[in-house]
C-alpha cells in the first residue's frame, strides 16, 4: 500500500521539475519542504488532507493538495509568473499514479498573499483517488 497523498505529491514534485517553464523560474529549488539555504523564488508543497470516502466496497477517497510559491521580489509579478507556470504545467493533467488509481484531478483556487517582503502563491487542487 502506498499513502495516496504522498504518491499524488511525488507525482506532482516529478512534473514541475520536469517542465521547463517552470525551471526556468525556480531552477530545482521544488520539493515537500524547502531547504533552507535555498533563494527565492522556490516551490514547496503545503497543506493537504485526505478525506475517506468508503462507498460500495471502493476503497477512496478526496484528496486536497496545496502547492505553494515563494518570492521575495518587489513586485508581485514574479509570484503571479511562477505560479502561472504552474498552473500550466498541471492543466489537464493526469498524475501517474503506480499503486492508487487517479479518478480526478482538479484545480480549486489561487490566493495571493504579501506578508512584508514576502510574497506567496498558494495553488490548491482537488484529486479523488481510488485505493487498491
Amino acid at each position: 500500500m502506498v499513502d495516496p497523498t504522498l504518491e499524488l505529491q511525488g507525482a506532482i514534485i516529478a512534473r514541475l521539475k520536469a517542465n521547463a517553464a517552470v525551471t526556468a523560474l525556480v531552477g530545482t529549488r521544488i520539493a515537500d519542504i524547502p531547504q533552507s539555504t535555498w533563494a527565492k523564488p522556490y516551490i514547496s508543497i503545503g497543506p493537504s488532507n485526505y478525506v475517506a470516502e468508503l462507498i460500495d466496497c471502493i476503497d477512496g477517497g478526496e484528496i486536497m493538495m496545496q502547492i505553494d510559491c515563494w518570492s521575495d521580489a518587489t513586485v508581485l509579478s514574479q509570484v503571479r509568473q511562477v505560479a502561472d507556470a504552474v498552473r500550466r504545467a498541471l492543466r489537464n493533467w493526469d498524475p501517474p499514479l503506480a499503486t492508487n488509481a487517479l479518478v480526478s484531478f482538479e484545480p480549486w483556487r489561487t490566493d495571493f498573499i504579501t506578508d512584508g517582503a514576502l510574497k506567496q502563491a498558494s495553488l490548491r487542487y482537488t484529486a479523488i483517488i481510488e485505493e487498491p
